[in-house]
């Protein structure tokens, strides 16, 4: 199994050693940009063209929102 597959399955398991970075490396291979916060916030969110926005807080581990 390559690296790329092998993060794609670790974020679709929600594993619990996910890093920002590495959700925001296959988030922009699907073409979503990254707006940074502003106001000294810890939330960024990802946008696409023709997609609901997706947010998430900068922390690592990334947590579950489920």
């Amino acid at each position: 199994m390559s690296k790329w597959e092998k993060l794609l399955a670790r974020i679709h398991l929600l594993s619990g050693d996910l890093r920002f970075s590495e959700l925001q490396k296959v988030m922009e291979s699907y073409g979503y940009q990254l707006s940074a916060p502003k106001g000294g916030s810890s939330h960024f969110t990802f946008r696409k063209k023709g997609c609901r926005p997706i947010t998430y807080q900068s922390m690592n581990p990334l947590k579950s929102i489920c």
